[in-house]
């Protein structure tokens, strides 16, 4: 029996539960940017970064995938998958962006990052075979063209001068690695994989990963003891990987890997919320119809097609 398009998962209106997922999603990442730019200045390896962060939401993981009696034992080829959401999605995405704060600004990371709305719209079309509905195309392009808008002042500020050229090759390969990882989360979701055991086996092999390139690149493996570092890290670990992951890719089963990738066009808005509030950012006019036209796109892809 074959399913008429309005059914298919990228085209359906949300449901409660959806929006609870990427109201989650969105303020969990909305404000890692913040911590994210804490831990980059303390001194402690990008790479080791990653290890601890890892670390504590894997452990956090299997805990919960005991408790709650999901398996965990897999076969050969899923242990393959989960190696490869280890490696692209909770490892090497976060690593390339820390390399890449050392070139950018905070916003114009924001800025690269959003463009997983886009990738993702066209990955899906070319690899999952999954074309976009016209809602979810026109929503994204107006969220794009928002984010643009908004940070339009700090790019002309800025100049692509050769430094400002590699942190963005960095960041764009950040996101490419993000949104290949939607693709395997996708792909094994499909193959009725219990999410909290599949995630949890990623992050393992996201934290023998970067452990691995820490030791290749020497890399000490130290800890800066002070309260805004310990915070930041807890933070990270536990809702903007554990809580946030296990929202967003749950997100990413329910409605396709195109409509949850908007969530990462919101994600630049709140950060500069929290930036006025910590960091006293000054909003434009630019910024006013940037936004306007974000919130406009984000609504005009989560309601679907009727």
């Amino acid at each position: 029996m074959n399913l008429k398009p309005a059914t298919r998962p990228q085209d359906r209106a949300f449901e409660p539960f959806d929006y609870g997922l990427y109201a989650m999603t969105v303020f969990a990442w909305s404000l890692s940017w913040y911590a994210l730019s804490v831990q980059a200045g303390s001194g402690v390896a990008n790479e080791v970064n990653i290890v601890w962060r890892f670390l504590i939401a894997a452990v956090i993981m299997l805990v919960w995938a005991v408790v709650s009696k999901q398996r965990l034992k897999f076969t050969l080829r899923d242990h393959l998958g989960f190696a490869g959401l280890g490696v692209l999605l909770f490892s090497s995405n976060f690593l390339l962006f820390y390399y890449g704060a050392q070139y950018l600004v905070s916003g114009l990371l924001s800025v690269v990052f959003s463009l997983a709305s886009i990738v993702n719209l066209v990955l899906s079309t070319v690899i999952m075979r999954e074309p976009p509905s016209s809602r979810t195309l026109i929503g994204g392009l107006m969220g794009f063209g928002g984010i643009a808008l908004m940070f339009l002042p700090e790019m002309q500020a800025h100049g692509f001068t050769g430094k400002t050229l590699v942190g963005l090759g960095l960041c764009v390969a950040g996101t490419l690695c993000f949104c290949t990882g939607n693709l395997i989360s996708a792909r094994l979701q499909k193959r009725s994989l219990p999410l909290v055991s599949m995630n949890a086996w990623g992050m393992v092999y996201g934290t023998l990963w970067a452990a691995f390139l820490a030791f290749v690149f020497g890399k000490h493996f130290t800890v800066a003891w002070t309260a805004e570092y310990l915070g930041s890290l807890i933070f990270l670990s536990v809702v903007s990987t554990v809580l946030a992951f296990f929202a967003y890719l749950t997100l990413l089963g329910r409605i396709g890997s195109a409509r949850a990738g908007y969530a990462t066009v919101m994600f630049p808005v709140f950060a500069l919320i929290v930036s006025t509030v910590l960091e006293g950012y000054q909003w434009t006019v630019l910024a006013i119809v940037g936004l306007a036209l974000v919130l406009a796109g984000n609504l005009f892809v989560i309601r679907g097609k009727k």
